[in-house]
């Protein structure tokens, strides 16, 4: 349990660091910024498939279609939800929306794989729920005072839609990820995550140059392939995809099949902090009180939803 908390965290602290990667290219369009993060995760996967061929042999056909469902929503179509959302909404509102994850997903795991998982008791799961709502309310609220973007009608409208979305498709990738981890248990983490990474590689590339054709016409003055500051948009993509794509999926593949799903669900909340956690870094400034309460109730969610005991 304790090890599956830690690796739980650690990919936390590896996918926080995306909400820090468009602060530094600002002027990049976020679809460019997701594809390339894919593209340059898929290039590096070449290798250590190369490596783990033995092991990615050993993968069916339906595994390998399962792996390119699972990038394809829980990657591709997540993030040009989620980008396209905050374009429409402005970042609070869509951030709002998808900080509701740390609940989605245990309230569905409890539904669903109670008969493979356990069932943790409602009367124990509700109060860690509460507090982890509660703390996603006072960190957006405290967001939020800054003012939301003034937009109108059905582009606003769209963007709630896209961040709703965005919430199925990776509550659908979580919930489905552990539950082929936990059903093939002899099958290693790592290897799941190459997997899963080199089936991105040829659907990410066709979404690149596709990108890059929409901006030549829409933006012509927009440098392609790599942008106005390539050397930096390159060295941050190859990081995000090193840090938050593969070793965080890894880490998230490990914590998958030590935890029952209903207990991992909660433990998303760890992106969150550690999103906030470096964007104050950035901005080298303490959270303001309403958010350090958030922040606490988070902890305190988590804490709460890691001590309880599913049962069959």
């Amino acid at each position: 349990m304790i090890s599956g908390v830690l690796y739980a965290l650690l990919a936390g602290l590896m996918w926080g660091l995306i909400f820090v990667g468009p602060l530094i290219v600002p002027e990049y369009p976020a679809l460019l910024l997701s594809m390339g993060r894919y593209l340059a995760l898929g290039l590096i996967a070449l290798p250590l498939a190369w490596l783990g061929r033995q092991r990615l042999k050993k993968l069916s056909r339906r595994d390998w279609l399962s792996a390119l469902e699972l990038t394809m929503m829980g990657n591709l179509i997540y993030y040009a939800c989620l980008a396209s959302a905050i374009q429409r909404t402005g970042a609070p509102v869509s951030t709002m929306i998808i900080g509701t994850l740390p609940v989605v997903i245990p309230v569905f795991a409890n539904l669903l794989y109670s008969h493979r998982d356990g069932k943790l008791a409602w009367s124990k799961m509700v109060p860690a729920l509460v507090c982890i709502a509660v703390g996603l309310a006072c960190v957006n609220m405290a967001e939020l005072r800054h003012g939301v973007a003034k937009v109108d009608g059905w582009r606003y409208v769209s963007g709630i839609l896209l961040a709703i979305i965005a919430v199925v498709c990776w509550a659908w990738y979580a919930l489905r990820n552990a539950c082929w981890l936990r059903e093939n248990p002899d099958k290693n983490p790592m290897m799941w995550a190459t997997a899963q990474a080199l089936v991105t590689l040829p659907v990410s590339l066709i979404g690149y140059v596709a990108v890059c054709g929409w901006l030549r016409l829409d933006q012509p003055e927009f440098a392609l392939p790599f942008g106005p500051r390539p050397w930096v948009f390159v060295g941050l993509i190859v990081a995000i995809a090193v840090l938050c794509s593969w070793v965080g999926a890894l880490c998230w593949n490990v914590a998958s099949q030590k935890l029952p799903t209903v207990i991992l669900g909660p433990l998303i909340v760890f992106e969150t902090l550690a999103g906030l956690l470096y964007t104050f870094l950035l901005r080298q400034s303490l959270p303001p009180v309403l958010t350090a309460s958030g922040i606490l109730l988070l902890v305190v969610g988590v804490t709460l939803a890691v001590r309880g005991k599913p049962v069959q």
